[in-house]
């Protein structure tokens, strides 16, 4: 029945408008996310200035770091939804032991259990694809032009700079998208407690979130 999948479909309902909210709407420029790709941008223009760039690369290394962490963090995810799928019967043979959960059918479980395994393959794709555009940024970065000692970055070196900024937000933003993605996903497994339980989770996840990007102590930091 349909009603047994309200929960999936209030979940995709949140996910799309928090995205459009963060990402695409108006009110995207007051975020914290926006504040920071700001940051970005001064970072590489005060790296061009720079003579010794040995810091910047060890951000950037620092960096490729997390994004790789969460990477591999996605893969076991998509790892524990193969052995969900494998394993259903056990599963909810122990759900059927616990009143407060819902059971439900095999159907249904098999259903939920593949949106689990997409909501982490696409976490996995976004953390691969910052990786990807981190490293290119550490491309750009190497072929910055060197600056004299005393001397002004020129037109060029500028230009280099803005580049390796451009990149540097645009890894951001899709590794923003991944962690998101697992943030949402703790909402997507309460469905074992049925689906208004599903929708308030995400719901309260969503608004933690919101609060975060539009009113968290971090932001505040960030106003000048």
């Amino acid at each position: 029945m349909l009603a047994d999948y309200y929960g999936v479909i209030g979940f995709a309902l949140i996910a799309v408008l928090f995205s459009y909210l963060v990402d695409h709407s108006p009110l995207k420029a007051r975020t914290l996310s926006a504040r920071m790709d700001r940051y970005r941008s001064h970072w590489m223009s005060a790296m061009a200035a720079r003579e010794v760039r040995i810091v910047d690369s060890q951000i950037i290394s620092g960096l490729q770091n997390g994004i790789a962490f969460f990477a591999s963090t996605a893969l076991l995810g998509i790892g524990a939804a193969f052995t969900l799928l494998t394993a259903l019967d056990n599963v909810m043979a122990a759900v059927r032991d616990i009143p407060a959960l819902a059971v439900g059918s095999r159907t249904q479980w098999e259903v939920m259990s593949i949106g689990l395994l997409m909501i982490y393959a696409y976490a996995f794709f976004k953390f691969g694809w910052a990786y990807r555009l981190i490293n290119y940024c550490a491309v750009l970065l190497g072929s910055t032009r060197d600056v004299e000692r005393g001397d002004s970055p020129d037109a060029q070196c500028l230009r280099q700079a803005e580049l390796a900024s451009e990149m540097n937000v645009l890894a951001g933003r899709q590794f923003n998208r991944g962690l998101r993605a697992l943030f949402l996903s703790i909402g997507y497994l309460a469905w074992i407690a049925g689906p208004l339980a599903q929708i308030l989770a995400t719901a309260a996840i969503a608004s933690l979130l919101a609060y975060r990007q539009f009113y968290s102590p971090a932001l505040d930091l960030l106003k000048d």
